[in-house]
């Protein structure tokens, strides 16, 4: 026999079902019943009971992504604050092998960097390290801080709140599994995803939550609601499972690239109209056109 329902807020001690149902995350057994350990909702699947805390701290694990800003810079290692009550650290030759560099010339105190947990010890010290498709450093944007456990109904099956947000507002969007979630857009856009991003932590519980984040970021940026669409949104567990990777460090390049590319064409001067303000100079009495032995226009001419 089951005592609650999908979904349901528990609390500590509380008898959720009889022995019949398995005790999973976040639930004990005893005196054959099943009983919550925490304060959280209930997720019901396949006789299987679990209850997902409504607040928790991030735990590091082996194979993570995950968002950190160096808090320290040593001899041969950053330390990374990685949104958890464990620490992170970051050793040099995870990032140029054998090679001998000023650390802080690479990394200095304060910058977030975007990095993947290759091990965690016995006391649950994270070691971090760089390799793998988009790991590097960010440049601007900025950082909203949620629950981990709320990483899964930010992402959306298959990616479709995260995708759906960044779409609308054009944002680059980054989730780590720690929780912190990098945002690189127009200021308002900026702004307007932290809203957003947050309004789904605090509702992550509820149905129709897609339908809602829809009709507000079309609101606030189109200033009319989308059109009517006949599909009713799937339910989800809510499990911490690990974000795709999105490349932000190329698409970042590829924005400086383009922009070095606009600055050369800005200053480089216009031909035509400089071979014009040369010939209107150099026009002679008769109206006819004298290059005469002029090197700037010989130059210029020759590398029309």
């Amino acid at each position: 026999m089951i005592y609650v329902e999908n979904k349901d807020l528990v609390i500590p001690g509380q008898i959720l079902s009889d022995d019949e149902y398995y005790s999973g995350r976040g639930t004990f057994k005893e005196n054959g019943k099943v009983c919550s350990s925490l304060l959280g909702r209930v997720s019901l699947r396949n006789k299987k009971i679990r209850v997902i805390p409504l607040k928790s701290k991030y735990v590091p694990k082996k194979g993570d992504v995950v968002i950190g800003k160096i808090n320290d810079v040593r001899f041969s290692m950053w330390d990374v604050d990685i949104n958890s009550p464990y620490s992170g650290i970051l050793p040099a030759f995870e990032v140029f092998g054998r090679e001998k560099k000023e650390l802080n010339k690479v990394f200095d105190v304060g910058d977030v960097l975007f990095l993947r947990v290759v091990d965690v010890d016995e006391i649950k010290k994270a070691k971090l390290g760089l390799k793998g498709r988009g790991m590097g450093k960010f440049k601007g944007g900025i950082i909203v801080d949620i629950a981990p456990t709320k990483v899964p109904r930010l992402i959306g099956k298959k990616g479709s709140m995260i995708n759906m947000i960044k779409d609308k507002t054009n944002c680059k969007i980054v989730v780590g599994q720690n929780g912190l979630v990098w945002v690189k857009g127009d200021e308002d856009m900026e702004q307007l995803t932290r809203e957003v991003i947050h309004l789904i932590e605090a509702e992550a519980h509820t149905s129709g939550l897609t339908n809602k984040i829809k009709n507000k970021l079309y609101l606030a940026i189109d200033g009319e609601l989308p059109p009517e669409e006949n599909q009713q949104e799937e339910e989800e567990e809510f499990v911490l499972e690990k974000p795709k990777l999105q490349n932000f460090k190329e698409e970042l390049e590829e924005e400086e690239r383009e922009e070095e590319e606009k600055q050369k064409k800005e200053d480089k001067p216009n031909i035509a109209e400089v071979i014009e303000e040369l010939k209107r100079k150099n026009k002679s009495k008769d109206g006819s056109l004298s290059y005469g032995d002029n090197s700037n226009n010989s130059f210029i001419l020759n590398n029309k």
